[in-house]
């Protein structure tokens, strides 16, 4: 079961550059706790101010990379003057291995590509170790890979053909995403969808647990019906399975979700912010894991 959460590349549109990079911060920490695969970041170019898509996908890969990789994999950016206000966020395997002892699983970075199928990894160890590639796992400079540390003193360590702790992120269509044959349930988290209720989380959940989840949210000031150009008004109160929003509320190539959720039904603030709503939707959907 695979998760992905869908944020636009207008994310950020009403901070500074020290606030957008805590926000980001946030959304890093929301797809870490609750085991999100991947966060995609789709453009909303009409939407975008100073920080846009480039800025949140630089912010968010910089926070997903392990401390001990973070010199090495991006020196000095721009984008990263505010990095030291980013929470760490400690991401375990999925294996459930921890990240400190033997049979541990780590990320690593190749740094070098020799002979042999032999490349030199740097995983966080006092130096750089040489490992050989698996068969059938093509290598290259620069490359992340997931190294399972079986000995510390000495050293004893493989690269393993599976994905590295933490999530992946990727800048994609929102269209794109949604059509891919593995996502699950597609959700549009919106203040103008169906209320998410106990009776109605039960076969969600479930659904997620079986068939994985990839969930949609909108920028501040900026929801989803904004950034894709919906009447929300024409959003109908109850969803049914394989649709997409009318075609007369948002035309024929509308993105196809499955739900239009209120995720935080009776909200207490006037602005439910985009990090605040990715905790409460992936709190509730991600319970049948």
């Amino acid at each position: 079961m695979a998760v992905s959460v869908l944020v636009p590349s207008s994310l950020c549109r009403e901070a500074d550059k020290r606030a957008a990079t805590v926000k980001l911060g946030s959304l890093a920490r929301a797809a870490t706790v609750f085991r999100a695969d991947r966060l995609v970041v789709f453009p909303d170019p009409a939407g975008e101010r100073r920080w846009g898509g480039g800025f949140v996908e630089t912010v968010l890969r910089y926070a997903a990379t392990p401390p001990y990789l973070r010199k090495a994999a991006w020196g000095e950016r721009d984008e990263l003057e505010y990095a030291g206000v980013l929470p760490p966020l400690r991401a375990v395997a999925r294996t459930g291995s921890g990240s400190t002892g033997s049979g541990s699983s780590r990320q690593g970075l190749v740094t070098e590509v020799g002979p042999d199928g032999r490349v030199r990894v740097n995983c966080g160890l006092q130096h750089p170790v040489s490992l050989v590639a698996p068969p059938a796992m093509a290598v290259d400079e620069g490359e992340r890979v997931t190294v399972r540390i079986s000995s510390r003193e000495p050293v004893r360590a493989r690269i393993v053909a599976e994905p590295p702790p933490g999530f992946a992120v990727e800048r994609a269509g929102l269209d794109q995403v949604l059509s891919e044959p593995d996502a699950g349930l597609r959700v549009a988290a919106s203040r103008h969808g169906t209320a998410l209720s106990v009776a109605r989380l039960g076969p969600l959940a479930e659904r997620v647990a079986d068939d994985g989840l990839t969930v949609a949210f909108g920028a501040p000031d900026r929801g989803l019906p904004a950034i894709l150009g919906i009447d929300a008004a024409s959003i109908p109160g109850e969803r049914h399975e394989g649709s997409s929003v009318d075609a007369n509320a948002a035309g024929d190539d509308a993105p196809a979700f499955d739900r239009w959720l209120d995720t935080v039904p009776d909200q207490g603030s006037e602005v439910v912010r985009t990090e605040e709503a990715v905790f409460a939707t992936l709190a509730c959907l991600t319970l049948g894991h």
